[in-house]
């Protein structure tokens, strides 16, 4: 019976429920690591006598329990109470006392850890063979890298061996193995997950990572390991949102032709390509974006401040005993030695820079579209060269973390070659339910197989309606964006939702007084209205009292039509505010205004 069965959160627990022991998963677990028979998988695989008698002691199905009898694997930087954890590194190995804080969160769930996954070494790398104990195989293709630095993590869920793993991510290590992989990698908003119990890399940038077989069975996981851990400086109490039907139009910004990068991977082009359209066709706007200005915070990850974050972490080891850290390793770390402190500074106040100048191409989007992985590369590239695949493995990924986004890998239907496709979506922090959500909808529009099993991934069951704690607002003049007044909306967590226009029962005016100019919408009838030109923005409900308060006279708040026949909340002005007022119905749009008035008479 559980030859044949997906290591699903559904499965297993519908398996479970009909009298099924985890006893028995357990042995199906081993059967199932004989039968692929790769040792590098595991730095530590916990011994079979001991999971069946941690399996036994669970007692009867408890359904209250949400991850009861779900086997995992753990990335060896993350802590086992007595199990030792190593970090890609013998020399540098040490026996925890006690659980990570996000394992004992699993631990309480139910859910049994089943062994320490390999990983490229101090998770400095995204190709999966920079470790000592020997690199795992791709559980899609052996002849390609695993991907890294959560290599054997990923390469675990592949196999389908079991039902989710934790990796880590900095850099893309808990999305890079997933595209290779053929799995979901859930990169949670930085601070959701507690790092107390986690080797660092990048402790001001890293995160714990879910590689799963499905979007739903990542984001449950998701649910159980979050919490705020007052023991983690850098954990922060993130509210946590219940998955729900993406709300449309979604402004996705994606990579355009003049800076998208395939390295020369033609079929990967035309796969991310394929993808793109599949969103479009789920009702999103799509808009190309101009993606230099992230490539340029993406090459500060291995430069200044972050690479002397890797070295406060090994700088002794690398002291007394520099031969025991892999040398491509060594290598790129022990560059931190001919910095200063000034020369982290510097990297602080470039990013600073580089973050500014992102600004303007991301306002108004509601996420990112990117390939996960610009091309694949073999194990025997690796070896020729060790450096430039994993560079550019990095090109989606490495600026994620510096601009404080969170982000899920989901796999797409297959490339034409055969070659696992995948999309990663990225967003602002927090937003970790909206892009799982997003992602869901591949796995309804791309057929394809779990991983390397031979088991198709079933269609998601329907998503409910958000309940909405946002009110749309139209606005006609200073608010837009890049305008005087814009920022009284974004202090208030607005956020850009569409560009619009009224229905065409609108008088327009120029109001007198100022500064700032500000213009006057009027409902009437007659042959003079026109449609006005708006934005549509999306403030929520908490801060909408606020944003009235200071509304002056003889301007408010009402109902206003839209062309399309809809009606949202927006500006409009009492009849006796035109008194004195410049009648400007004819332009229909207070930029043209604007524009009018700056040229000299």
């Amino acid at each position: 019976m559980l030859t044949q069965l997906p290591f699903t959160l559904e499965a297993l627990q519908k398996a479970y429920a009909s009298g099924v022991s985890p006893v028995a998963v357990i042995d199906e677990i081993f059967a199932r690591l004989a039968a692929i028979n790769d040792p590098c998988i595991f730095i530590h695989l916990r011994d079979i006598d001991s999971l069946r008698a941690e399996a036994k002691a669970l007692g009867p199905y408890d359904p209250s329990k949400p991850l009861w009898g779900i086997p995992y694997a753990a990335k060896d930087n993350i802590d086992v109470a007595g199990i030792e954890t190593t970090a890609g590194c013998p020399a540098y190995a040490y026996t925890p006392q006690e659980d990570a804080f996000v394992i004992a969160k699993l631990r309480a769930a139910g859910a049994l850890m089943i062994g320490k996954t390999n990983l490229d070494q101090f998770a400095t790398g995204l190709v999966g063979v920079r470790t000592p104990y020997g690199a795992p195989l791709n559980a899609v293709d052996p002849k390609i890298v695993p991907g890294g630095s959560s290599g054997g993590s990923g390469v675990i869920v592949g196999h389908g061996i079991v039902t989710f793993s934790l990796g880590t991510d900095t850099a893309g290590s808990g999305r890079v193995p997933a595209a290779l992989n053929n799995i979901v990698g859930l990169k949670p908003s930085l601070g959701a997950l507690s790092a107390s119990g986690v080797v660092p890399a990048c402790r001001t940038l890293d995160t714990v990572s879910i590689f799963a077989l499905t979007v739903d069975d990542a984001y449950a996981v998701f649910a159980v390991a979050r919490g705020f851990d007052l023991a983690d400086a850098y954990s922060k109490p993130l509210k946590h949102e219940a998955l729900t039907k993406p709300v449309a139009p979604m402004q996705v910004g994606v990579p355009d032709a003049a800076t998208i990068e395939f390295f020369g991977d033609d079929i990967q082009k035309e796969s991310f390509d394929r993808d793109v359209a599949v969103l479009a066709a789920s009702g999103a706007t799509i808009r190309y974006l101009d993606f230099k200005p992230l490539y340029a915070i993406a090459q500060m990850l291995y430069e200044g401040a972050w690479v002397a974050e890797r070295y406060t972490v090994i700088d002794t080891l690398l002291a007394t005993n520099p031969d025991a850290i892999y040398p491509v390793t060594r290598k790129i770390i022990s560059h931190a030695e001919s910095m200063s402190a000034a020369d982290a500074f510097k990297g602080i106040y470039k990013l600073a820079e580089l973050k500014r100048a992102a600004e303007p191409m991301l306002e108004g989007l509601d996420m990112l579209c990117v390939p996960t992985i610009p091309t694949f590369y073999s194990v025997a590239n690796l070896e020729a060269d060790p450096v430039t695949p994993n560079s550019n493995y990095g090109t989606y990924t490495n600026f994620v973390n510096l601009l404080d986004m969170c982000g899920i890998a989901v796999p797409t239907a297959p490339r034409s070659d055969g070659r696992p496709g995948s999309v990663t979506l990225l967003a602002g922090a927090g937003q970790d339910a909206a892009v799982a959500a997003v992602a869901r909808g591949f796995e309804a529009d791309c057929l394809r197989n779990m991983g390397a099993t031979a088991h198709p991934v079933q269609k998601p069951a329907p998503l409910p309606e958000a309940a909405s704690d946002r009110i749309e607002l139209a606005v006609c003049g200073a608010h837009m964006t890049g305008l005087p007044l814009n920022w009284q909306l974004k202090d208030l967590g607005a956020t850009f939702v569409r560009k619009a226009q009224s229905s065409a029962d609108y008088k327009f005016y120029a109001l007198a007084g100022g500064p700032p100019d500000r213009p006057g919408m009027v409902r009437s009838e007659g042959p003079d209205t026109r449609a006005v030109a708006l934005e549509v923005w999306s403030l929520p409900k908490a801060g909408f009292g606020a944003f009235m308060a200071g509304i002056p006279s003889p301007l408010g708040i009402g109902t206003v039509e839209l062309s399309d026949g809809a009606f949202v909340k927006g500006f409009i002005c009492e009849a006796i505010g035109t008194k004195g007022a410049t009648d400007i119905t004819h332009l229909g749009d207070w930029r043209a205004y604007l524009a009018q008035k700056a040229v000299p008479a």
